[in-house]
């Protein structure tokens, strides 16, 4: 047995692996009661990619004690292929799980487990496809990249984009897309609109600024605005093709014979690929601004955080023509936001494809089918082939 061969065999099967990952509890929330460290996760996945002779690089993510992002690099060059997924779940509720969600369960040709589907069992499955070429002599590198936080705040995909890592030509991210490539999503924003105005006694309008009356009118602007993008903007790929804006919470005033001095509204917005979201906000900005003036209210709008943006990859670049030929299904477009966004800003070529339906994720008794599990790694193998040797 060689070397390389040796070091193969300490890391364990595909069960094994993803057994020891569920194991690790790595909850991203904005909760502080349910956050975790990913650094367990992001620790385990770097002693089996350097026993199969990976380099190792693990990243703190800048202003986020505990949470790293890792890339494990195999053989060198200035193209080839990443392998990426997130290592962090969603909370959950045990009262509604049939089975410990720290445990692997197999049951109905399943197994069942806290990040099963989304998406630590992508991790073994990119491992397992990897430990074929680990004596190959590649052309291009193979790259696992780990990301922190994808549930939460994307900050881990975010910081990998200003740090310019990593560096290479193609990206598949392993979400679960039942194993059906996915060239384009649309992008997410929560904004926030808040207008302050004077309170006094609704005997007299004069004694007060209403805010509530404001936003009133600001809620008519912004349905206009919402009719004129979704007659401009049409994508015949998506089940919804326009964008969408809804509004979603809305909180003002405090007795009704009190003129409101406080109105504040929480919307949410989904550009399709091609809508650039900063100018979207300046757009509305635009409209609710000369309300705020007139009315002599104070005006705030800000994101309730920083937004995915929409994301899009030709339908004819040759790491979507790979992977529909490998798949046997037509790259399509899902209405679930991804990190691609952040590894098309490193100047990667990306798709996102993995086993798990996204029907599963985020329920109670998540689960990954075990008839996924031998094409995942079939379909990526494939991909190691084409763009790293």
């Amino acid at each position: 047995m060689s070397q390389s061969d040796s070091k193969s065999a300490t890391v364990p099967g595909i069960r094994d692996m993803l057994a020891r990952l569920i194991s690790l509890p790595s909850i991203s929330s904005a909760s502080a009661k349910w956050d975790h460290s990913n650094e367990p996760v992001v620790r385990t996945l770097a002693e089996w990619l350097e026993a199969l002779g990976f380099s190792v690089e693990i990243l703190e993510v800048p202003g986020m004690p505990g949470k790293y992002n890792l890339i494990g690099t195999l053989g060198s060059g200035p193209g080839g292929l990443v392998l990426s997924g997130h290592t962090d779940t969603v909370p959950f509720d045990d009262k509604r799980w049939q089975s410990d969600p720290f445990t692997l369960t197999e049951r109905d040709n399943r197994w069942y487990g806290l990040g099963t589907c989304d998406m630590k069992g992508f991790f073994p499955l990119a491992i397992e496809a990897a430990r074929a070429f680990v004596n190959e002599d590649l052309k291009q590198p193979l790259i696992i990249l780990a990301t922190a936080d994808e549930e939460s705040s994307m900050d881990g995909a975010r910081a990998l984009a200003e740090a310019g890592k990593p560096k290479a030509r193609y990206a598949v991210i392993g979400e679960p897309t039942s194993l059906k490539p996915v060239r384009m999503h649309k992008g997410i924003m929560m904004e926030r609109l808040k207008f302050e105005g004077q309170s006094g006694h609704s005997s007299n309008p004069a004694l007060g600024r209403n805010a509530m009356e404001g936003m009133h009118e600001a809620l008519t602007e912004l349905l206009a605005l919402r009719s004129g993008w979704q007659e401009k903007y049409r994508n015949p790929n998506f089940e919804v093709q326009f964008p969408t804006l809804n509004l979603g919470c809305i909180h003002g005033g405090d007795n009704p014979n009190r003129i409101c001095a406080q109105c504040e509204l929480h919307f949410d917005l989904r550009p399709l690929p091609g809508m650039n979201m900063e100018t979207l906000r300046q757009t509305i900005l635009s409209k609710v601004q000369p309300i705020a003036e007139r009315r002599e209210l104070s005006l705030e709008f800000e994101p309730l955080f920083d937004g995915v943006p929409p994301f899009e990859t030709p339908a004819d670049a040759a790491l979507v023509k790979a992977c529909e030929k490998l798949t046997g299904h037509t790259a399509h477009a899902v209405a679930f936001a991804t990190e691609a966004p952040w590894l098309q800003k490193l100047g990667l070529e990306t798709l996102v494809m993995g086993p798990g339906s996204i029907d599963q994720a985020h329920q109670p008794d998540e689960f990954i089918e075990l008839s996924q599990l031998e094409p995942t790694v079939k379909v990526l193998r494939g991909l190691i082939r084409q763009f790293c040797l």
